[in-house]
């Protein structure tokens, strides 16, 4: 998830989907209500700790931690310098969780049909959308969190991008950078009544409606991969702080791409990614 949530357009709820845990991780966010602080002051520090499935939850942000910290120089190098294989890699992987997630659909009708359209027709829109212009008013910027940290946790979907759409993305850097803890503390509100409040929307969804929710998400998947394909002509980039990040781009073929000698290792790494999710999914399986 942590690699995943590097790459600009690749969202961790999708690598979450695929090795087995997501719904696991919504069920243990919804855990965090005042009734876990209840058990805190009543039964003490061990029953806490197993209603907030804290084991589970340390490792997993701490796998994301490690990940971020040591692979964000690398990618951010790939994607500067070698980004159709670094994008072919994570479309062969994205490819594979659309076939991974719509299997998980138990039965397919015209119901879970017409929401997987609708949910493709959302994601793509998204992606085509221009960004807006930057903004530092601080309830804009709580809702800039919020709605990023639901994107984080949606497959198919990257928080950063919708920053990016939304115009907060330099604010919210810049803020970072210059150590302005009124802006990073809005966002960072924004983002946990985002996470705490979007985690119960879903797990009542996938109560109530699975095989809905499911066929959503496999178009949220579906609709991503125009932010992801590997060949893209760059119309605009801007540059916030020390990113360059691409604004306006269109996808093209890549026989027409000037890199196109790079179509064989593309191809190689693009099944090289989709042959990573089959073996996720043994590996989830059997554990």
């Amino acid at each position: 998830m942590g690699a995943a949530d590097v790459v600009p357009g690749v969202s961790g709820g999708t690598i979450a989907f695929i090795s087995g845990i997501y719904e696991e991780l919504i069920d243990s966010i919804n855990n965090v209500d005042i009734s876990l602080f209840k058990t805190l002051k009543t039964l003490g520090i061990k029953s806490f700790w197993k209603q907030l499935n804290g084991n589970f939850l340390v490792a997993l942000f701490l796998g994301i931690g490690i990940s971020v910290l040591s692979l964000a120089k690398g990618i951010s190098w790939l994607l500067l310098n070698q980004p159709v294989l670094l994008w072919s890699f994570f479309f062969g992987l994205v490819v594979a969780s659309i076939l991974f997630v719509g299997k998980s659909v138990e039965k397919w009708n015209l119901a879970t049909i017409v929401m997987l359209v609708i949910g493709t027709g959302m994601a793509y829109y998204i992606t085509t959308l221009p960004p807006a212009e930057n903004t530092d008013s601080l309830p804009f910027l709580f809702l800039s969190g919020a709605l990023a940290i639901c994107a984080m946790i949606l497959p198919g979907i990257s928080g950063a991008f919708i920053l990016v759409l939304l115009g907060s993305y330099k604010v919210i850097l810049d803020a970072v950078h210059e150590y302005d803890l009124k802006i990073v503390a809005t966002v960072g509100l924004g983002a946990i009544f985002g996470l705490l409040s979007f985690a119960r929307l879903l797990k009542w969804m996938f109560k109530h409606y699975k095989d809905i929710t499911l066929a959503v998400l496999t178009g949220f998947i579906l609709g991503s991969l125009n932010k992801i394909w590997p060949w893209k002509k760059i119309l605009e980039t801007k540059v916030f702080g020390d990113k360059i990040i691409t604004v306006s781009e269109e996808s093209v073929s890549p026989f027409s791409y000037e890199g196109d000698h790079q179509l064989m290792f593309a191809i190689i790494l693009a099944l090289v990614g989709f042959s990573l999710i089959l073996l996720l999914e043994k590996l989830a399986s059997k554990k």
